[in-house]
């Protein structure tokens, strides 16, 4: 599993995915909803396994402002995707 919105991490994923010999069957990319379209569509028209997901319910907010505070890279991300296609 490979659960990133960072192009540089994805790249440096699918190499060691390659280098290993991994199949496109055993892994898969994890993106949240929303955050960089065109890349879940590009890594799933390669063939590659995508789980994209989504928070929900009454604990949303919190489990939004969590994944912002794990990484400051990840609020220029979403400002990001929330600017500009894909």
């Amino acid at each position: 599993m490979i659960g990133s919105h960072d192009p540089r991490l994805i790249a440096i994923g699918q190499e060691l995915a390659h280098r290993a010999g991994r199949k496109l069957d055993e892994y898969e990319f994890q993106m949240l909803y929303g955050i960089r379209t065109e890349e879940h569509l590009r890594l799933a028209a390669e063939g590659h396994r995508m789980r994209v997901y989504t928070a929900y319910g009454t604990d949303w907010y919190g489990y939004f402002m969590r994944r912002l505070a794990e990484k400051p890279a990840n609020l220029r991300f979403f400002a990001r995707s929330m600017l500009t296609k894909g």
